[in-house]
């Protein structure tokens, strides 16, 4: 994992994330909208730090699709493809066969007078996600609704319509599967068991390799900020964290270790706007939280200005005059150009100076 620097002044630096709420819940306001001249407002919000790392761009999930009947294949997916509920996953003698969504493999019939199960419940949430579940109760029950629910889809899908579904007919995996390969041509003869295709979740996702000493309080559900080749961001949520492993590395010629640190695989789902233009595996720049502050003062990081002692001071503008503000300095945004300050005399609302912008 990539640790990236951050912000820099004067020998202080840090990394950091920033959002500045306006008082009483209002809604955020730039900080450099709030700059007004050669001064800025002294503002008081929420604040991020982060650590920036690599990642990776691609689709997660893997996922193989393996026939729960035999027969001959006779249609094949191809490479890219995209099939989401209710689409043909493969086809096998003349029949395609359905790709519905689940956790449970089929393992028998769905008929009539088959005992309950939660794999009737999961072929009953199907068909009405299809729009075919008039008068069917979600459950582990296959009654007369049911039935008639799979005639309609069977009508709809170009199968034969029985009321049945024989083994074979449908598959299940957990949500959409964009395809990454065909294990098997057209031709071949299938048997239960059998991987047809492989492929992953039809998403994409960021996928890094966390070191927890860096980043020791990262947890799922933590708010990221994934930054795209092209500069663009993208919000983004951990959705997993797996298991921490130590790569194991060849000894050195000298007899030496190698430098490699425990880490653990983590998962962002991205959110908002689709992303769309780069190949699988593109890199990224992923913004983790490190340590989350609120309600505190933070000025550009432009208005710092270093005194002889090794610490810093603002210049407060109130009107014509001027006057020097020792500050502690705390969190740095490097996005954003802010840095969180306190100290007496500093107060929200107040102008500080900063650099004239150029023109």
């Amino acid at each position: 994992m990539t640790i990236v620097s951050a912000v820099t002044v004067a020998g202080v630096a840090g990394t950091a994330g920033y959002a500045v709420v306006a008082g009483q819940g209002g809604p955020a306001a730039s900080p450099r909208a709030a700059a007004s001249g050669s001064t800025a407002e002294v503002r008081r919000g929420d604040l991020a730090e982060r650590r920036w790392v690599t990642g990776t761009l691609g689709y997660a999930g893997p996922t193989a699709v393996a026939a729960p009947g035999e027969g001959v294949l006779t249609r094949v997916p191809t490479v890219g493809e995209i099939i989401g509920r209710g689409g043909a996953a493969y086809e096998v003698d003349g029949l395609p066969v359905v790709l519905l969504y689940g956790s449970r493999p089929p393992w028998r019939p769905f008929e009539p007078g088959m005992t309950d199960g939660a794999d009737v419940e999961q072929l009953e949430a199907n068909l009405v996600q299809l729009g075919h579940g008039a008068g069917v109760t979600v459950d582990r029950h296959f009654s007369a609704a049911t039935a008639d629910a799979v005639r309609r889809w069977q009508r709809r899908s170009g199968l034969p319509v029985t009321g049945s579904v024989p083994l074979g007919r449908v598959v299940f995996a957990p949500g959409a599967v964009r395809v990454a390969a065909a294990e098997l041509p057209v031709g071949a003869r299938v048997e239960p068991g059998a991987v047809v295709a492989r492929g992953t979740g039809a998403d994409p996702a960021v996928t890094f390799q966390l070191v927890p000493r860096q980043l020791p309080n990262a947890k799922v559900g933590d708010a990221v900020v994934v930054t795209l080749p092209d500069g663009k961001t993208h919000d983004g949520t951990i959705v997993s964290i797996g298991a921490v492993t130590t790569p194991t590395e060849a000894p050195a010629p000298n007899g030496g270790g190698g430098a490699s640190q425990p880490s653990a695989p983590v998962t962002v789902r991205l959110q908002g706007a689709a992303v769309t233009g780069f190949m699988d595996q593109t890199q990224v720049q992923v913004a983790v939280t490190v340590t989350a502050r609120s309600t505190v003062l933070a000025v550009p990081v432009t208005a710092l200005n270093p005194v002889p002692d090794g610490g810093y001071e603002v210049v407060v503008v109130d009107g014509a005059t001027t006057r020097r503000v020792a500050v502690r300095v705390g969190i740095f945004d490097e996005q954003a150009g802010l840095v969180e300050v306190s100290g007496p005399g500093l107060a929200e609302g107040q102008q500080v100076r900063v650099p004239r912008a150029q023109s």
